[in-house]
């Protein structure tokens, strides 16, 4: 893998991830991660609209002109989102019920914009196709994650409405964690989404800072080699 690949996938799941770094999103973020299929199918239509998007406008880049470019990629991003709400509306309607108004809403939603105009205008198709897959990976890991936490708290389970995807022989992958668990309401509201993404950042920051002491302690360890 080249390192403009690497650079992008690192940047896409971790760096600069979408959801724990940029913070963008956060309307779907709150409502609709009450569990980890919600997740999962809001995260996979984000990331068909970031992928196809960004490649649609990367190859029509040259003939755009500058002053109508923003009106352009809306015009390019609400017709994709279009088309995959109709496919999941015909092939996922009971998921497609559940998330509602927020697949349409993808079109206002601040990373498609934003990856259109700060990247795919910018970079060849190669390239553009990729980031928009990786930022697209990098928030439904969020909101899987997010969605998970909380269903496991609110409810004492997980993948609870997996059939709603994979059709009704996905409900034996249900896992539960015992019938007289009471839940945690707390964890069902926006306010409990709010406190996991805060929990969820607040652990990708440790994670950072001590990979982050632990290279600076190499470096140090290796000029002291050096010098001696």
């Amino acid at each position: 893998m080249s390192s403009n690949y690497r650079a992008m996938l690192t940047d896409g799941l971790w760096n600069n991830n979408p959801g724990l770094v940029q913070l963008l999103g956060l309307c779907p973020m709150m409502a609709v991660t009450t569990n980890v299929m919600n997740g999962l199918g809001l995260g996979l239509a984000t990331l068909l609209s970031l992928t196809i998007t960004n490649l649609i406008i990367a190859l029509s880049r040259d003939f755009i002109r500058e002053e109508i470019r923003i009106p352009v990629f809306v015009l390019i991003i609400a017709s994709t989102v279009t088309a995959i709400q109709l496919l999941i509306q015909a092939y996922f309607h009971e998921l497609y019920l559940v998330l509602g108004i927020f697949i349409p809403l993808i079109v206002t939603n601040c990373i498609v914009i934003g990856r259109a105009e700060a990247f795919a205008s910018k970079n060849p198709p190669q390239y553009a196709w990729f980031d928009g897959l990786m930022m697209g990976t990098g928030f439904m890991l969020v909101l899987m994650t997010l969605g998970g936490i909380r269903e496991l708290l609110a409810k004492g389970t997980l993948f609870a409405d997996a059939h709603l995807m994979f059709g009704e022989s996905a409900r034996g992958l249900t896992i539960s964690f015992g019938s007289d668990y009471q839940g945690l309401l707390l964890a069902a509201l926006p306010p409990g989404a709010f406190i996991g993404l805060g929990f969820l950042v607040a652990g990708k920051n440790y994670i950072d800072q001590k990979r982050a002491e632990r290279n600076t302690a190499r470096l140090q360890s290796a000029k002291l080699s050096e010098s001696t």
